[in-house]
C-alpha cells in the first residue's frame, strides 16, 4: 500500500467524520483525571512554539493554548478537519493548515515542541515525517506522542474488537481497511530506531490506562469510530452494533455504565 493511497483513505474517512478522534477521548480519562490530551500538553510545559501534528479538529491546540502567550501551530490531512480546528475557540492566533506531515510548510528552527495524538502511527514514508520535524525544531526542542496500546483486560473495547475481527474476517476485500502507517511508530523499539538515528535521545515510554467507560450507545459511538468501520457496508454496521450493545449489557455494571478501558503509549524524546 503506497502513501497516497493510504492518504487517500484516511481523508475520505475523516470528511464524513472530522472529529472522530477528539469525540472518543475528550472525554475519557486517566487514572489520575487527566484526559491523554492533558496528558500530552503536561510533556510540552514550558514551550512556547509547539506544533501539532496531525491535530484534526483542534482539541489538543486547544488544551495547549491554556498556557498563555504560546505560538501554535497545527497541520492535518483533512480540509473538514482543519476547518473545525479553526473554528475552535481560543485558537484565532493559531496557524492550522492544511498540509502532509512529509513537506511542513514552516521554516527551520520554527518550534521547540511538536506534539502528536494517535496520528503518527498512521503517517507512511515515516523517516521523511521525521526530518521534517527535525528540519522544523531548534535543537534541544521536545518531541511527544500517543499512540494507541490496545485493550485493557477483558471489557468492552475486548469484546469490540473480537465482534469485530470476525466480521472483517467474512467481509470482502473491498470492505477492508488498507494498511495504515509504518509498524515501527507503534513500538518502543521501532521508534528509537527511527528517532535515534535522527538526533532525538532515547525515548521516553509510558504506559497509560484511558478509561472510556459510559452507558452503551456511548461505548459504542467511541469505539465505533475506528477505521476498519469506514468501508463496512450499512447493513453490517447496523449488525455489528447490535450483537455488540446486546452483549455489552452483560457486562454492565449496577450503575448502568459499561466498564471500557484502553492502553495508550506517551513517548517523548529530546532533540540533541
Amino acid at each position: 500500500m503506497t502513501t497516497a493511497s493510504q492518504e487517500s483513505f484516511l481523508r475520505t474517512f475523516h470528511a464524513e467524520r472530522p472529529a472522530v478522534t477528539a469525540d472518543a477521548f475528550g472525554g475519557a480519562r486517566a487514572a489520575d483525571g487527566r484526559s491523554s490530551y492533558e496528558i500530552l500538553s503536561d510533556r510540552v510545559t514550558g514551550h512556547g512554539r509547539v506544533l501539532d501534528l496531525g491535530c484534526g479538529d483542534g482539541l489538543l491546540l486547544e488544551v495547549l493554548a491554556r498556557t498563555g502567550g504560546r505560538r501554535l501551530a497545527g497541520v492535518d490531512l483533512s480540509p473538514e478537519a482543519v476547518a473545525l480546528a479553526r473554528r475552535r475557540p481560543g485558537l484565532g492566533a493559531a496557524t492550522v493548515v492544511e498540509s502532509r506531515a512529509q513537506a511542513l510548510p514552516f521554516a527551520d528552527d520554527s518550534f521547540d515542541a511538536c506534539v502528536s495524538h494517535m496520528a503518527l502511527m498512521l503517517m507512511g514514508d515515516v523517516e521523511q515525517v521525521v526530518a521534517e520535524v527535525v528540519r522544523v525544531l531548534s535543537p534541544g526542542s521536545t518531541l511527544a506522542c500517543v499512540i494507541g496500546g490496545g485493550a485493557v483486560g477483558g471489557e468492552a473495547y475486548g469484546l469490540f474488537l473480537g465482534l469485530l475481527r470476525a466480521v472483517i474476517r467474512e467481509a470482502p476485500a473491498a470492505q477492508r481497511v488498507p494498511v495504515l502507517g509504518d509498524e515501527r511508530t507503534r513500538s518502543r523499539e521501532g521508534l528509537a530506531g527511527l528517532l535515534g538515528p535522527a538526533g532525538f535521545t532515547p525515548v521516553d515510554w509510558e504506559t497509560v490506562a484511558i478509561d472510556l467507560s459510559g452507558p452503551p450507545e456511548q461505548v459504542w459511538a467511541a469505539l465505533s469510530g475506528v477505521y476498519d468501520m469506514g468501508p463496512l457496508d450499512p447493513r453490517t454496521v447496523t449488525s455489528l452494533r447490535e450483537t455488540f450493545l446486546a452483549r455489552a449489557e452483560g457486562l454492565a455494571m449496577p450503575n448502568g455504565l459499561v466498564p471500557c478501558g484502553m492502553k495508550v503509549h506517551v513517548v517523548t524524546a529530546r532533540l540533541r
